[in-house]
């Protein structure tokens, strides 16, 4: 029976990743390499793999530094009340819980040129919908969790002993923080770095009915994968698609090989 269920664990990993990666690579291969290059090297893709390079390096930046701050905020703060802490708890798995799209159209209806606050913005010069911020936006909302939830067990786990110790001495914050608590949960800000960056480079929903996936202004390379699809362009599809995989997969093998590091220290 165990033979069993280990060959179906094979089976599934075949038929659901294996096999999709393989296709993928034969796809972009189609036309050879050069059809693979000028798949890559069209304006519209340029522009969509810049694009999500920055939302992925902006979003990885704002998640990193108010993740960990609401996590030590959740464990830590004695002036939160136990209701309190528990209704943010509760309200962090909220993008977990809920579609990307149906995130990306809450933004919309509270940011969208035909709203107050999006009218606001836009006579300021400021557009939020249909242009970068509100990509960024859409694409903190799907990913916010994944730090905090990465850091948050950690903290719990080592307790708060040695804070308390280093406050007692006489440390400041600050330096209690990063002499202190970083060193505990700096592989914790790691993977939650990794996983961060994954899923921004995934995000679809959200940021499709954000952005209008308008082509060389905000398209992403998942929303131009989709466009690409949709026009029947396989070969120019897959090209993009397999940049993405390999990017993907080699934050995944960094992650095992900071999982390594760690266990050796």
């Amino acid at each position: 029976m165990r033979r069993l269920w280990i060959a179906a664990v094979y089976l599934i990993f075949t038929v659901l990743l294996i096999i999709p990666l393989i296709e993928i690579v034969r796809g972009s291969w189609a036309d050879g390499w050069g059809g693979f290059t000028e798949a890559l090297m069209r304006p519209q893709s340029l522009h969509a793999l810049g694009m999500t390079g920055m939302i992925v390096i902006v979003v990885t930046l704002i998640n990193t530094m108010f993740g960990v701050m609401l996590a030590l905020y959740l464990v830590r703060a004695q002036w939160i009340g136990p209701r309190i802490k528990r209704l943010l708890n509760s309200l962090v798995d909220l993008p977990f819980a809920v579609s990307p799209v149906i995130g990306g159209l809450m933004i919309v209806l509270l940011l969208g040129p035909s709203t107050v606050i999006g009218a606001f913005f836009e006579d300021a010069g400021f557009k939020v919908v249909y242009a970068l911020p509100g990509m960024i936006l859409a694409t903190l909302f799907v990913t916010f969790p994944i730090m905090v939830r990465e850091v948050l067990p950690v903290l719990q786990e080592i307790g708060a002993q040695q804070e308390e110790a280093a406050s007692t001495l006489g440390a400041y914050s600050w330096y209690t923080f990063w002499k202190v608590t970083w060193p505990s949960i700096r592989w914790g800000v790691i993977y939650g770095v990794v996983l961060t960056v994954a899923r921004s480079l995934g995000e679809f929903g959200a940021v499709l009915v954000v952005s209008g996936n308008i082509m060389n202004k905000t398209q992403t390379a998942t929303t131009l994968v989709y466009q690409d699809v949709e026009n029947f362009n396989v070969v120019a599809a897959n090209g993009v698609a397999l940049v993405l995989a390999v990017f993907s997969v080699g934050l995944l093998l960094l992650m095992e090989w900071a999982k390594k590091r760690k266990e050796v220290h």
